[in-house]
């Protein structure tokens, strides 16, 4: 595919990252070129220096012949413009933007037509993070919790602790001690790296296990993995920016919420917005407003203002003040592996989140969700099997013939209602959606082609 990237920050740059090494030409645009020259030295990729919503940038760019723009620069306004531009000028086929304000979201519906702003898909960051974070809440303990086929299946990554009924067995026991549930372990990471799950793979202590499973019975089997964590009642969060503000809406009438938030006028404005959820004026990480607000009874403590340092130094006084779990966002990448373990028992990056999604919309095929694990490192996919046996790779077979790329596991396969857990021997039907685990992202063009139907196809 030929893709113009608009903005080169972190999500630009991320994205091209990703999307370089699977065989797409990617052009990236930016009116800084000392971060161009840097992307340029790094990746095999073109650079324009510009404004990316300009005709004449958009056009040394290669729109007339670009299958997709996406714009992701910081401004709202430039990336709904470049999609505009991109369509009336160029009429290219697919324009993402990336929007973060709640003005524009909250119209979305009616604002982005073809005929008003062409804009296909809307990528919405802070929405994104804080339903990630809600799904933690959700499943306490969890690391990760992504959903497929409209919440039907769920793929949940745990770390395995003392004291967890599997942990020191081999995999084969799940099947012994939940004889009426079926789930797949999908991964497992020992010290960082991946290992294949196989029946006789004894878990230990500390290993960071994915399984997948119907999302009813996420809990069961997470009680497996490690000793399941009451469910949390009280939370204490910092910022009350979109996200501290968009989570509290969502918390307030099933959980008791603090919100701390530095800016008076804004504290003043979110008092008259929430409706049962405390707002206090002051600073998250003054130890007596901490102590004064009861933190040591806090069940988590989510950080997500705009500043890497005060979450990272809010959450662990937090922590260290006897709040259950603490929580962070982080804006730079590179720090989340750095923070998370110790005093911080999560740390959730939007970049990866925004990642997610876009690719969600480049993927060929019918691919309609991919899911960003283990900070980038792998991915988890829902693709739909198209075809029949003469003409798809995937169609009427069982699994165990599928020649699946090195390091891929098929986990589960949605069918209508029914989640069914991914066996040797069981048969792909068409329309099935099928969610796979990649432990190594280089093998996503390989899926997406044994995804693809083809007319010549004959077995």
């Amino acid at each position: 595919m030929k893709i113009i990237i608009i903005g080169a920050g972190q999500v630009g740059g991320t994205l091209a990252e990703n999307l370089v090494g699977e065989k797409n030409e990617i052009t990236i645009v930016d009116s800084d070129m000392a971060i161009l020259e840097t992307l340029q030295n790094r990746l095999d990729l073109q650079v324009v220096c510009g404004i990316g919503s300009h005709p004449d940038v958009l056009k040394k760019a290669g729109a007339e012949d670009a299958d997709m723009v996406i714009a992701v620069t910081n401004s709202d306004e430039s990336n709904m413009m470049a999609c505009q531009v991109a369509y009336s000028l160029f009429k290219t086929p697919t324009k993402i933007a990336r929007v973060r304000s709640e003005q524009y979201i909250i119209y979305q519906s009616q604002l982005y037509k073809h005929q008003d702003i062409p804009v296909d898909h809307l990528i919405a960051p802070e929405q994104l993070v804080t339903t990630a974070i809600k799904r933690l809440i959700d499943y306490p303990g969890a690391l990760q919790v992504v959903e497929f086929a409209d919440g039907k299946a769920s793929l949940v990554a745990v770390k395995a602790y003392y004291g967890g009924l599997l942990v020191g067995h081999a995999l084969s026991a799940l099947k012994e001690h939940m004889p009426n549930v079926d789930t797949r372990v999908a991964a497992i990471y020992r010290r960082g790296r991946p290992i294949r799950p196989l029946g006789s793979t004894v878990i230990e202590a500390d290993d960071e296990v994915f399984f997948i499973a119907d999302t009813k019975h996420i809990r069961a089997v997470m009680s497996e993995l490690q000793k399941l964590e009451s469910s949390y009642k009280r939370i204490m969060i910092a910022g009350g920016g979109l996200i501290g503000a968009g989570l509290a809406k969502r918390l307030e009438d099933t959980h008791n919420v603090k919100l701390i938030e530095y800016n008076a006028e804004r504290a003043q404005y979110l008092s008259t917005v929430l409706d049962k959820a405390i707002v206090f004026q002051g600073d998250a990480s003054d130890a007596s407003l901490l102590s004064e607000e009861n933190v040591e009874q806090v069940d988590a403590f989510i950080a997500v203002t705009n500043d890497d340092e005060a979450n990272i130094m809010s959450a662990m006084l937090a922590k260290r003040m006897g709040a259950q779990k603490a929580m962070v966002l982080i804006q730079r990448s590179a720090y989340v592996d750095l923070v998370q373990g110790g005093d911080i028992d999560i740390a959730f990056s939007p970049q990866q989140a925004t990642i997610s999604a876009l690719l969600t919309h480049v993927r060929r095929g019918d691919i309609v969700n991919v899911h960003s694990l283990r900070r980038g490192a792998a991915e988890a996919i829902e693709a739909i099997a198209h075809g029949d046996e003469s003409t798809s790779k995937v169609v009427g077979r069982q699994i165990q013939d599928i020649k699946l790329p090195p390091g891929t596991t098929i986990g589960a396969i949605v069918r209508k209602d029914e989640v069914i857990i991914a066996h040797s021997d069981t048969v792909i039907q068409a329309n099935d959606h099928v969610i796979l685990f990649l432990v190594d992202k280089k093998f996503i063009w390989d899926v997406e082609k044994l995804f693809q139907p083809s007319a010549l196809f004959f077995g």
